[in-house]
């Protein structure tokens, strides 16, 4: 079991040459850029690939693999390591990887051009993880003018915090970016403030800027969700549960020995040690099912990404968040 590294551009070149594939369906073997389905290891276990980003709230995946955990389950997981963002879930629609780890608002809209995505359940939550990062001199919101953003949940995030403030959205420019990039901008004084999880906080608040709230402050809560494509789902539903499993268990040590869990990611994805653990407590790891409240949520974050025009309707909630999946193939 390993880490790889992909970047956009890879995911839609690969996602391209597997759609030229077939117009029917995309199977292993057609091109050497298509992984949808997965393969099978030299100790003949199955390939998962599963796409996530680099940040504390993976700990579970980072510490499975540095324990060997997925491969006593029987399966071979490699992690496939994306600048976060929709780029998880972008992975498995375009078939380079066969499971994604997304926020809620992150999959949603997603969903709407791939209606095969499919929800399996809750790996983990906050509503502290996320923070917001004012440049230094920005005393109130108020004095916000330009602010940047990654798509999904940090939008979603920015507009509550603005309308929470008594701000109209429209009159602060938001820009989007990605993580990486985004405390650059503000040590550049080319924004005043973002919102986004760690190392990016506090990168931002050590170049500039200062923490100045968490999401929780302004009524605002994501989950992580473990999605996959029905396409592969289908043929794969026991993996999937041996692999839900695994983060399940993978959540109650990171809960129990945070220590283990950031000495694990620093091994994986070389994430500051001692920052990890310090974090790690501000997410709730614990695994479950998806239930009537994230369906309801999902509806609210629906609306909202329809009142922004960023979707043109909204994802088939009753097919695409699999309520019962979790508690019939994983628990």
């Amino acid at each position: 079991m390993h880490t790889e590294k992909i970047g956009r551009r890879a995911i839609i070149r690969r996602g391209a040459a597997a759609a030229g594939c077939t117009a029917l369906v995309l199977v292993a073997g057609c091109t050497s850029g298509s992984t949808d389905s997965a393969g099978v290891s030299s100790a003949g276990k199955p390939t998962v690939r599963v796409a996530l980003g680099v940040d504390a709230s993976y700990a579970p995946f980072y510490l499975a693999v540095e324990r060997g955990m997925f491969a006593k389950a029987g399966v071979n997981v490699v992690l496939v390591k994306t600048e976060g963002g929709p780029a998880a879930s972008q992975a498995v629609t375009a078939g380079t990887a066969q499971i994604a780890a997304n926020a809620d608002s992150t999959a949603l809209p997603l969903m709407v051009n791939d209606p095969g995505l499919r929800a399996l359940g809750v790996f983990q939550s906050s509503d502290r993880y996320l923070k917001v990062v004012l440049r230094d001199g920005i005393r109130s919101p108020k004095q916000l003018k330009t602010m940047a953003s990654i798509g999904g949940l940090g939008l979603y995030a920015t507009h509550e915090y603005l309308r929470h403030n008594g701000i109209d959205p429209k009159s602060v420019k938001i820009l989007q970016s990605s993580p990486p990039e985004i405390p650059g901008m503000l040590e550049q004084g080319s924004i005043d403030g973002y919102i986004l999880f760690e190392p990016w906080a506090a990168r931002g608040a050590a170049a500039g800027g200062h923490i100045a709230g968490r999401i929780g402050d302004f009524g605002v809560k994501y989950a992580q969700w473990l999605l996959a494509e029905q396409r592969w789902l289908k043929d794969n539903e026991e993996v999937a549960g041996k692999i839900l499993k695994v983060v399940a268990a993978a959540d109650k040590l990171v809960t129990d020995d945070p220590a283990a869990a950031a000495k694990a990611s620093k091994q994986q994805v070389k994430l500051p040690e001692e920052q990890t653990k310090k974090v790690l407590p501000e997410i709730t790891f614990a695994t479950r099912g998806i239930n009537d409240a994230d369906v309801a949520e999902s509806k609210k974050i629906v609306d909202f990404l329809l009142g922004q025009k960023l979707i043109k309707k909204s994802p088939d909630l009753r097919t695409t968040l699999l309520k019962g999946w979790y508690e019939q193939h994983a628990k």
